[in-house]
């Protein structure tokens, strides 16, 4: 019973660390974003240059991941109603990252406690289940984003940010939505998902040779 909670435990902290590794991968990695002006044209779209959607992303994101604790974005003006959502938004990105962060270290502590022992759960690692858990999950959430990517977008929201529509921008007021387009939280989607299917496969192909 013992050894059966341990893989449990175990098996729920690898499924945390990958899902949580892998959304702070676009939120950490700046330059994911910088590879979207050009293509977008969102500095043609927004009549400012690629200098300054860097900044006012930075800026953004600064805030967001909780090195500043001042809302701006740059020369954009702001109002508000957006920034509200922003204070929502830099919530759940350090939930995140503190998930990943404790997850990992937790989890390394456990993998320590198992060095000799190699507890298994029916016959596979804690890291295979969590493998399969999360790997057919977000296949099947993937596949059925990708039939409608932007009603995807909206239940997500609804999820995150019940009972609030401060995500709902207007334009005029908040420009900064103009450069954060639905085709760059697209890509992040995918970059997510492919991040979370190398790291389930890795626990796969670990699980399968681990013995041999």
């Amino acid at each position: 019973m013992k050894n059966t909670l341990f893989a449990v435990a175990r098996a729920v902290l690898t499924a945390l660390v990958i899902l949580s590794g892998a959304i702070a991968v676009p939120i950490l990695f700046r330059p994911f974003y910088w590879w979207h002006i050009g293509p977008l044209q969102l500095d043609e779209w927004m009549g400012l240059t690629a200098g300054q959607i860097k900044e006012a992303y930075g800026q953004m994101l600064d805030y967001c991941i909780g090195l500043s604790d001042t809302f701006s974005v740059g020369v954009l003006p702001f109002s508000p109603w957006g920034a509200s959502h922003f204070v929502d938004v830099r919530n759940l990105f350090l939930l995140d990252l503190w998930a990943f962060a404790v997850g990992s270290v937790l989890l390394l502590a456990l993998c320590l406690l198992d060095r000799r022992e190699h507890i298994r759960l029916k016959g596979h690692t804690p890291g295979y289940w969590s493998a399969v858990g999360v790997g057919v999950t977000f296949v099947v959430v993937g596949g059925l984003a990708s039939l409608d990517f932007n009603a995807a977008f909206t239940v997500f929201h609804k999820l995150f940010f019940p009972g609030k529509d401060n995500w709902i921008f207007n334009g005029k007021e908040d420009p900064v939505i103009y450069i954060l387009p639905e085709e760059f939280f697209r890509n992040c989607a995918i970059l997510i998902l492919v991040l979370i299917l190398i790291a389930c496969a890795g626990l796969i192909i670990h699980d399968h040779y681990k013995d041999k």
